[in-house]
């Protein structure tokens, strides 16, 4: 990409996220923007996607803005409940607003259960329509390890390539 005849800018960022189930009847489970039926959703203030919130702190961390938390903190009301689908469309308003823009991301969730093989296209195809850009996500298990091993919650781990030119 080149724009105005400068010379490309390349970065990235990586993003992570956890959250534990939450036990909330009826709370569902979130997940790429893609709702996983008949398991138990994940706790937090927003809907608690940790895909979602993973890639938006690997976009912003690729343009020097923080994390997720600055600019949608948990202890603001206006974001309970919220669609990180939305939050994610706010960080590439954000990213662009850098002069950045999306190359592509890559996602990687860690869990025990719920399997993920049948969703992770999906998850994929609506982050990618958000970013307007390529995202992979693929899906892997703690191996019985730790809290995430013995299915406490869910991780998510995010790389994000963004592009612009030098201002």
């Amino acid at each position: 990409m080149t724009v105005t005849g400068l010379p490309p800018v390349l970065r990235v960022g990586q993003g992570f996220d956890i959250h534990r189930f939450s036990g909330a009847p009826g709370r569902p489970l979130v997940l790429g923007g893609v709702i996983i039926d008949g398991v138990a959703g994940l706790a937090g203030h927003s809907d608690a996607d940790v895909v979602a919130h993973a890639l938006a702190d690997a976009l912003l961390g690729a343009v020097g803005l923080g994390d997720l938390g600055r600019h949608f903190p948990d202890t603001d009301p206006a974001w309970a409940g919220a669609d990180s689908l939305a939050l994610l469309a706010a960080v590439v308003s954000l990213v662009e607003g850098e002069g950045m823009q999306a190359v592509n991301a890559d996602c990687t969730v860690v869990c025990e259960r719920p399997r993920l093989a049948e969703h992770t296209q999906e998850m994929g195809l609506r982050l990618g329509a958000v970013l307007s850009a390529p995202v992979s996500v693929k899906a892997t298990r703690a191996e019985g390890l730790g809290a995430l091993g013995r299915v406490e919650g869910i991780a998510c781990l995010a790389v994000a390539l963004v592009a612009g030119t030098v201002p």
